[in-house]
C-alpha cells in the first residue's frame, strides 16, 4: 500500500507493528487508548509491548511513548485492560509471558506516575492459572465492575478443546480470588456457530438490562473471528440464551469493550490486514462501533463521531472499491478480493459501508466485517480527500 493510503479515521501506528486494542478509558478530560505494538518491525513476535495513543474524540489519535515494556520478569507483555475508579485512579491488569511458552501467561498489574497516564509503574502478579485446572492456554484480562464488586475474566482453554472464560473477583482491585470458571464451550459445538479451543480477549459489559459475553475464537494458533452470546450472570455464572458470530471476513478481531463519555457501550477491533511493510507500519484498528441489542442480537453500527465526519460514496461505489468487488444477493452479501471470496449473512436490514483509504469496514444486521484494499487512483476514494467516505446499500 502507497503511504499516502495510510486510513484518516483507523488508527494506525507512527511506525512498527500493531494489534489488539484494549483499556481505552475516559480520563482527564480525553479517552486513552492502549495497544500491542512491537517498535521498529512490521511481524508478529512475542515480545510485545503496551503502545498509548490518546484522542479527544475517539476519531483523530496521538501515539504515545511506549507504556510498558518486557524486562527480566516479563518476555512479552500482552492483552488486558485499563479501569479508572470513582476517584479516577487508573489500573492496569495485563498478561506477562515468557517467550520460550507464550500460551500460558499470568496477569500481573501495574499503576500510573502521572496524571498524564504517560508513565506506569508494574507491580505484583494478581492471577495464575488455578491449581487443578489443566489448561492449554492463559491470558488477556479483563477487569469491569459488575455492580457488586469487581471481576476479572481471562481467556484459557483446555487440552480436549474446551474453550473457557474464567472468573476471578476483589473488592479492591488488589486482592483477588478464583471462584470459577464464568462461561465455557467445547468445540465440538457448532450450531449455530463454532466457537473454538481457546476464547481470546473475552469481554463482558451490560447493554440495557442484559449481559453480553464478546469473545475472539482461537484454534491450532489462529485467530478466526469474534463470537457473542447474550444471557445474564447469575451467582457469578454467565447464563447464554444463544451463541452468534459478530465479525466476517479477515479483519476484526480482539474486540475491546468500553463505555464512552456519553455512557454508549462500544467495541474496538484489531484490523488484521491492514499493514505498508515498504513504509515500516503494520496493523490498523477499527472505528469505535456503537452497540444496542435488537432482541438476542448484537448490533453494531460506526460511533456518532464517524457518521458526523462521513460524507456519501460517489454513485456506483457501492458495487465497487478499489480491487473488490461486493454483491448482495439473496441476504448475503459476497466479496471478491483478487482470488480470495468471503460472505457475511445481512438479512432483515440495511448494509453500511465505511470507506477510509485502504480500509473498509461493512455494517449489517447480522454483524461486521472488514478488509483492506490495495492502492487506488481515484482520487474521490484517496484518503487525501476531506473526510472519510459512508453509505448505504
Amino acid at each position: 500500500m502507497s503511504g499516502s493510503n495510510r486510513p484518516r479515521f483507523h488508527f494506525t501506528p507512527t511506525s512498527g507493528w500493531i494489534n489488539d486494542p484494549y483499556g481505552v478509558t475516559w480520563h482527564d478530560g480525553r479517552y486513552h487508548l492502549f495497544f500491542q505494538h512491537l517498535p521498529g518491525q512490521v511481524s508478529w513476535a512475542p515480545e510485545q509491548h503496551w503502545g498509548h495513543a490518546v484522542s479527544d474524540d475517539l476519531l483523530r489519535w496521538t501515539e504515545h511513548e511506549v507504556v510498558l515494556s518486557p524486562d527480566d520478569i516479563d518476555g512479552g507483555i500482552w492483552s488486558g485492560s485499563v479501569v479508572r475508579t470513582d476517584s479516577g485512579d487508573g489500573r492496569m491488569f495485563y498478561t506477562a509471558v515468557r517467550v520460550d511458552h507464550p500460551q500460558i501467561g499470568v496477569v500481573r498489574a501495574a499503576r500510573p506516575a502521572d496524571p498524564s497516564w504517560n508513565v506506569w509503574h508494574k507491580e505484583a502478579t494478581v492471577a495464575a492459572p488455578p491449581e487443578g485446572l489443566r489448561l492449554a492456554a492463559f491470558r488477556d484480562p479483563y477487569v469491569l465492575h459488575d455492580g457488586h464488586q469487581w471481576r476479572m475474566l481471562v481467556g484459557a482453554g483446555t487440552p480436549d478443546g474446551t474453550a473457557l472464560a474464567l472468573s476471578w473477583t476483589s473488592p479492591d482491585l488488589d486482592t483477588w480470588s478464583y471462584v470459577g470458571v464464568l462461561a465455557s464451550r467445547p468445540s465440538s459445538s457448532v450450531d449455530p456457530v463454532w466457537t473454538g479451543t481457546v476464547w481470546e480477549c473475552p469481554q463482558l459489559f451490560q447493554v440495557g438490562s442484559a449481559w453480553v459475553l464478546v469473545v475472539s475464537v482461537w484454534a491450532e494458533h489462529q485467530t478466526r473471528y469474534e463470537a457473542y452470546a447474550v444471557g445474564d450472570l447469575v451467582d457469578g455464572k454467565f447464563m447464554p440464551r444463544a451463541w452468534r458470530r459478530l465479525t466476517y471476513g479477515p479483519g476484526h478481531y480482539a474486540g475491546s469493550a468500553f463505555t464512552d463519555n456519553d455512557g454508549r457501550p462500544c467495541l474496538l477491533h484489531w484490523l488484521r490486514d491492514v499493514v505498508d511493510p515498504e513504509r515500516g507500519w503494520a496493523g490498523a484498528h477499527s472505528v469505535s462501533h456503537v452497540l444496542s441489542l435488537q432482541g438476542d442480537r448484537l448490533l453494531a453500527e460506526p460511533h456518532p463521531v464517524v457518521a458526523f465526519a462521513a460524507e456519501p460514496l460517489p454513485p456506483g461505489t457501492a458495487r465497487r472499491i478499489g480491487r473488490a468487488n461486493l454483491q448482495l444477493d439473496d441476504d448475503v452479501l459476497a466479496v471478491e478480493i483478487d482470488s480470495q471470496r468471503w460472505t457475511m449473512p445481512c438479512r432483515g436490514g440495511p448494509v453500511r459501508l465505511l470507506v477510509d483509504g485502504p480500509v473498509v469496514e461493512i455494517f449489517g444486521p447480522e454483524g461486521v466485517a472488514a478488509f483492506a484494499v490495495g492502492p487506488r487512483t481515484d482520487p474521490a476514494l484517496s484518503t487525501g480527500s476531506p473526510s472519510v467516505r459512508a453509505a448505504r446499500t
